[in-house]
């Protein structure tokens, strides 16, 4: 393809007249992001005048079918999320025969997740395709991170193993000190030292994830989900994972399948964090070791004073808080930063995490 093609291919429909014709399969490029951008309000509103094969031509399923056999999978990817979020062609998710030839991701997910509910008991079985691949690859990428977060630190106990990086610089030189020559200034080692590893050594912890349910949050829920399965079961943690909107819903019995869990969150509604932290704070056992991890967009639709109350409580009785504008690999929040201050004056941490860095805070706590 030449350079002029690509640039019309970028530009658009109103670049045809000084562009010069297309080749055939630029053309068939040109008409199927065509049919997804032509549909763009901006266009109309800046009196651009549209062509290619418009929507009443292709069909959901051609277009697919185009998209998957004229571009790269990333462009095509990026085309699909585009369909989904910009444009809200539900049909992507909601045609049994679209669902049976799209490539499942993240983005496709998100989608699901916030169309399920208008699913017939076909189209979900089919969507859940697409759940459990992208859960599956996030479990197994998050597992590595999470393993790596709680294993060994080094341990006071001497060793027979002699790694360099067991070397105890400071003990060997405490056991050599009368080997000491100080007309060369010299110290020599007849005796080094090695310290040996050790799994964490932990007492009981809990974490309990509160993650916003509003539609905004979509990918934090999913990471959420995800962090709190691989989080499930390690010696010394005792993991909740509680969603909410403007009501609150326990989740922790689904924790080990986050497939299920994905399924039953549903997305949208109101939000009530007061109501939600108010509800976490009760699951506290012992708040010296309890760690309250809220993801929220901290736009509170409920009593503001009564929530920065409740978490201004918890951290005066010894509990970590967490306020999380963002848990996804984006790590990238979109926030009410008043509220946000009122949390971090009252001593919450107040920030944004990547699943693998909210395990790694956890570890560290607990080590």
């Amino acid at each position: 393809m030449s350079d002029l093609e690509r640039w019309r291919l970028i530009l658009g429909e109103p670049a045809s007249r000084v562009g010069g014709p297309l080749s055939e399969e630029a053309a068939r490029r040109d008409a199927a992001l065509e049919w997804l951008y032509g549909r763009d309000p901006d266009l109309a509103e800046r009196g651009v005048r549209t062509g290619g094969t418009g929507g009443s031509v292709l069909t959901t399923v051609d277009w697919l079918d185009d998209v998957h056999r004229l571009f790269p999978k990333e462009t095509v990817e990026r085309l699909e999320r585009d369909a989904v979020e910009r444009y809200d062609i539900t049909e992507v998710v909601t045609d049994p025969a679209v669902l049976e030839r799209i490539e499942p991701n993240a983005a496709l997910l998100r989608a699901v997740l916030r169309t399920k509910h208008l699913m017939n008991p076909e189209v979900l079985a089919l969507a859940r395709r697409i759940v459990e691949a992208v859960v599956r690859e996030l479990v197994r990428r998050l597992a590595t991170q999470v393993r790596r977060s709680f294993t060994g630190t080094r341990s006071r106990r001497p060793s027979n193993l002699k790694p360099a990086r067991d070397f105890d610089f400071r003990g060997t030189v405490r056991a050599n000190l009368a080997h000491y020559q100080p007309e060369h200034e010299r110290l020599l080692i007849e005796r080094p030292r090695f310290t040996s590893r050790t799994r964490r050594h932990v007492d009981r912890w809990q974490l309990v994830l509160v993650v916003d349910q509003s539609g905004s949050m979509a990918g934090s829920v999913i990471h959420s989900a995800v962090t709190a399965s691989c989080l499930w079961g390690l010696p010394g943690l005792k993991t909740h994972l509680v969603a909410f909107d403007t009501e609150v819903v326990d989740l922790t019995s689904d924790v080990a399948d986050p497939v299920e869990l994905l399924m039953k969150v549903q997305l949208g509604g109101g939000t009530d964090i007061a109501r939600a932290v108010d509800y976490a704070a009760g699951l506290v056992d012992n708040p010296r070791r309890a760690i309250v991890a809220v993801v929220t967009d901290f736009y509170e639709g409920g009593d503001a004073d009564r929530l920065v109350r409740t978490v201004r409580g918890l951290v005066e009785q010894g509990t970590r808080v967490l306020g999380l504008a963002a848990l996804d690999e984006d790590a990238n929040p979109a926030y009410d930063r008043d509220l946000a201050q009122r949390w971090a004056d009252a001593g919450a941490h107040v920030g944004a995490m990547t699943p693998g860095q909210l395990a790694e805070f956890v570890a560290e706590r607990m080590g």
